[in-house]
C-alpha cells in the first residue's frame, strides 16, 4: 500500500475554542486542515478561492457601508455645536481616514469574520476618544476572561501563525469606565450561539460548499495543468525498480507529456520483447463533465442559501429564474434582502458608533447612504413623455402632492428664456403662446447667436401683459453682470444677518485699509467722512439650484423656474422686500400669499438658495489692488462681520434649500 499516493479532502470547517496551558490568549483555530489558533486566516483563504462565495460576501459588505454615512436632519439646528464636532468626526477619524472609509473595513470584516475590532485612541485629559483605527480581525485574539468572565484584555499580532517573530502585544478592552491606557480595543459582533469570546460570520454553515468549491476549481486547473490528470494507469513489465528510480521516472514522464503545451507530443518505447512493452491503461470515469455541471449547481445553491440570498442576479451570479424582469427581481430582491440581512448588520455599527459619540458628547442620530441596484426602468424623459405628473410620482415612490405644492412643468419647447419668459425656434410656437397669454404675434430677439422668436408683437407687451407680482420684480429690480466689474467671490450665504449690508461693509472696509491715515485723521463721520467712501466692490445675490439635492419629479415651480430662468442678479434690501409682495402665493404660512423669500426661497420642498457674488472694479486707481487675489483677508473680515453684526445670528435657513430643513421647510 506504500506504493499508492492518496489525497485526503476532509476537513474541519467548524472553528475550535480552547485555552491552551502556558498562554495568556484563547486560541481559535480548526481543528484539521493545517489553521491551528488560525480560523480567521481559514475564513479568508475560502474567501480567496471561492468565486461565488466572495462574490457574495464582498457585495454585501459594500451593501452594508452604503455610499456613506451621514447625520439626520433631525435636531440639527437645536444642536449646532455637536453637529460641527460630529461632522469634523466623520471627516478625520484619524489622521489617514474618514469614518466612512474606515466603516468600509468594518463592513468587510463583519461579513467576513462575523466580527470586527476597532483600537479607540483617547486624547490626554482621558475625555474623549480622538481616533479611530481598523484592526483586521485575523489579528485579534481574546485574552483568557476575567474571575467575572469577561475578557478585559485583547492580544494583537501581525501573523499569529508565527508569534517568536510577531509576538502578541496586549492592549486593554474598551471600558469607558476605566480610562487608565492612552488606547483600548473594541471587539464587537452579532450573537453566535455557543460562543462567548469569539463571534462567527452568518455563513458558518456554507463554509463546506466553499471549501468543495475551491476543490472542484483546484481540479480543473490540475487537470488542464497536468494533461494526465490521473486518468492513466502505466504498467512497466520490466521488474520493480527502487523507489528513487520510480519517483524518477514518475517526474520524467510528467515533465515531458502533462500540461497544456505538451499535447500532441510522440511517445516512444524500446523493449527486448513483447512481454516487456509499457502498457498505458485509460482509466475512465462515466460521464465525468455532467457529474461536476450538477455538482457546481449543487454548491453554488448551496452557497446562496447559506448566506440569505434572495437573488443571485444581486450579485452578479446569473440565474435563470426569478421575477417579470431583471429590473423587477434585483429591487424586490434587494429590499428583501436590506431589510433582512443588510439592516441587522447597519444597525449594530450604528449602536457601536453611538457608544463612541456618547462620551465625546456628539451623539446625533444618523444613519448610512443605501444605494439601491436600479431606480427605475426608464429615464424622465420617457416618463415625462407617456406619464402624468402624479404617475411619475408614484413610479418613483413619491407622496401624492398635496394642494399648495401644485408645481408647473417646464415648456418643452423652449430653448431658453430671457427676462424670465420663454424665446423659440419658430414664430408659429412664439405665436401659440401668444395666443395662450391672450395677445397675439410675436417680435424677434438675438440669443445665443442665432435668431429666437417670443410671443406678442414687442418686448414690452410682453413684460407688461399679465404681468405678475414676480414678473415685475425681476423686471424692475433684476440685474445683469456688472459692466466695468469683475467676478472676485462667489459662495453660498452662510449666516449673513438679515440687516448687515455686505457691499458697505467691504467697501468700508478696503477703504480704511487703502486710504492713508493722513487723509483720515480729524474727520468723523459727523463730518460725512463716510460718504467719500467709493463703490470698489459690488455685492450681489442669485437664486441658485442646490446640486447636492436630486429633483426626482423633474418639475419645477413657476417660482423656481421664472427666477432661474430670468438669470439675473439681486440687492439683498431688494429681496428682502419681498416679504410683503405676493410673488409666490400659496407656499407661506397656512398657504399665505406672503412670506421671507430671503429664507424660503420657493417654499416647502424646494430645492434652491441663494448665492453671493462679489465685484471689484476693473478700473486702475491708487487704492485699488491690481492683483485681485490680494482681497481674500477683506472679504473675510467683512464675512466674519456679516456673522457677528448683531448678538443674534440670523436664521441659518438663508444657507439652506428648503428641501434639507426640518420637516423640509414647511411651516410649523
Amino acid at each position: 500500500m506504500e506504493n499508492i499516493l492518496s489525497v485526503n479532502l476532509s476537513s474541519e470547517t467548524s472553528p475550535i475554542v480552547e485555552e491552551v496551558r502556558g498562554k495568556d490568549w484563547i486560541e481559535y483555530g480548526t481543528r484539521d486542515g493545517g489553521f491551528p489558533n488560525l480560523y480567521p486566516n481559514f475564513l479568508i483563504d475560502l474567501y480567496n478561492n471561492s468565486s461565488t462565495h466572495r462574490a457574495i460576501i464582498t457585495t454585501t459588505a459594500a451593501m452594508i457601508a452604503g455610499n456613506d454615512i451621514i447625520i439626520d436632519e433631525d435636531g440639527k439646528e437645536e444642536n449646532v455645536d455637536r453637529y460641527v464636532k460630529l461632522q469634523n468626526f466623520f471627516n478625520y477619524a484619524n489622521g489617514k481616514e474618514t469614518l466612512h472609509e474606515v466603516l468600509e473595513k468594518v463592513a468587510l470584516d463583519f461579513k467576513l469574520q462575523g466580527a470586527f475590532a476597532l483600537h479607540l485612541i483617547w486624547n490626554k485629559a482621558k475625555t474623549e476618544i480622538v481616533e479611530i483605527h481598523h484592526v483586521p480581525c485575523e489579528r485579534v485574539r481574546a485574552g483568557i476572561p476575567n474571575a467575572m468572565g469577561v475578557v478585559d484584555t485583547y492580544y494583537v499580532s501581525a501573523d499569529w501563525s508565527d508569534t517568536r517573530e510577531n509576538p502578541p502585544t496586549p492592549i486593554a478592552a474598551f471600558n469607558s469606565n476605566d480610562r487608565t491606557g492612552a488606547s483600548q480595543l473594541l471587539y464587537s459582533g452579532l450573537y453566535s450561539p455557543n460562543m462567548d469570546v469569539y463571534h462567527t460570520p452568518d455563513y458558518l454553515a456554507t463554509n463546506n460548499w466553499a471549501l468543495v468549491d475551491q476543490k472542484v476549481a483546484e481540479f480543473h486547473l490540475n487537470n488542464i495543468s497536468n494533461g494526465f490528470s490521473g486518468s492513466y494507469m502505466i504498467n512497466f513489465a520490466n521488474g520493480v525498480p527502487t523507489q528513487e528510480e520510480r519517483i524518477s521516472l514518475e517526474r520524467s514522464l510528467a515533465n515531458k507529456f502533462s500540461g497544456s503545451s505538451n499535447s500532441g507530443k510522440m511517445v516512444i518505447t524500446f523493449s527486448d520483447d513483447k512481454t516487456r512493452t509499457p502498457e498505458i491503461f485509460p482509466i475512465s470515469v462515466s460521464n465525468a463533465d455532467k457529474q461536476y455541471l450538477a455538482l457546481q449547481e449543487l454548491l453554488v445553491q448551496n452557497i446562496l442559501t447559506g448566506h440569505r440570498v434572495v437573488s443571485p442576479l444581486l450579485f452578479g451570479i446569473k440565474s435563470d429564474s426569478g421575477l417579470g424582469s431583471n429590473v423587477d427581481e434585483l429591487n424586490a430582491a434587494f429590499e428583501v434582502f436590506l431589510n433582512t440581512v443588510i439592516k441587522n448588520f447597519q444597525v449594530h455599527i450604528l449602536r457601536v458608533l453611538a457608544k463612541i459619540f456618547k462620551i465625546n458628547d456628539m451623539d446625533m442620530p444618523i444613519s448610512f447612504v443605501q444605494a439601491k441596484p436600479i431606480t427605475t426602468q426608464f429615464d424622465i424623459e420617457d416618463m415625462r413623455s407617456v406619464m402624468t405628473q402624479e404617475e411619475i410620482r408614484e413610479e418613483l415612490g413619491l407622496a401624492p402632492l398635496e394642494q399648495d405644492e401644485v408645481v408647473e412643468e417646464d415648456d418643452f419647447d423652449k430653448v431658453g428664456m430671457i427676462d424670465g419668459k420663454p424665446v423659440y425656434n419658430t414664430k408659429e410656437e412664439a405665436m401659440t403662446n401668444a395666443e395662450r397669454l391672450g395677445c397675439s404675434g410675436y417680435h424677434e430677439h438675438e440669443y445665443e447667436g442665432k435668431t429666437v422668436y417670443m410671443a406678442c408683437e414687442s418686448h414690452e407687451e410682453l413684460m407688461n401683459f399679465s404681468k405678475t407680482e414676480l414678473d415685475k420684480f425681476i423686471y424692475e429690480f433684476g440685474e445683469d453682470e456688472p459692466d466695468g466689474y469683475k467676478l472676485l467671490n462667489e459662495e453660498i450665504v452662510d449666516e449673513e444677518h438679515e440687516e448687515f449690508d455686505f457691499e458697505n461693509e467691504l467697501n468700508n472696509i478696503h477703504h480704511f485699509a487703502t486710504v492713508p491715515k493722513d487723509d483720515r485723521d480729524g474727520k468723523s463721520e459727523d463730518d460725512g467722512w463716510s460718504n467719500k467712501v467709493s463703490k470698489f466692490f459690488k455685492v450681489r445675490y442669485k437664486y441658485d439650484r442646490d446640486s447636492s439635492l436630486t429633483n426626482k419629479s423633474g418639475t419645477k415651480r413657476e417660482f423656481c423656474r421664472k427666477m432661474m430662468g430670468a438669470n439675473k442678479l439681486y440687492k439683498k434690501e431688494d429681496l428682502i422686500a419681498l416679504d410683503d409682495k405676493p410673488v409666490n402665493k400659496g407656499f407661506g404660512i397656512n398657504g399665505a400669499a406672503t412670506y421671507s423669500i430671503w429664507k424660503y426661497k420657493g417654499g416647502p420642498q424646494c430645492f434652491h438658495r441663494f448665492i453671493r457674488k462679489i465685484y471689484v472694479m476693473e478700473l486702475e486707481d491708487a487704492y485699488l489692488e491690481k492683483d485681485i487675489t490680494k482681497y481674500g483677508d477683506l472679504i473675510s473680515t467683512a464675512k466674519a462681520r456679516s456673522q457677528g453684526f448683531y448678538p443674534k445670528p440670523n436664521d441659518k435657513k438663508v444657507a439652506q434649500a428648503p428641501r434639507t430643513m426640518k420637516d423640509r421647510g414647511y411651516y410649523n
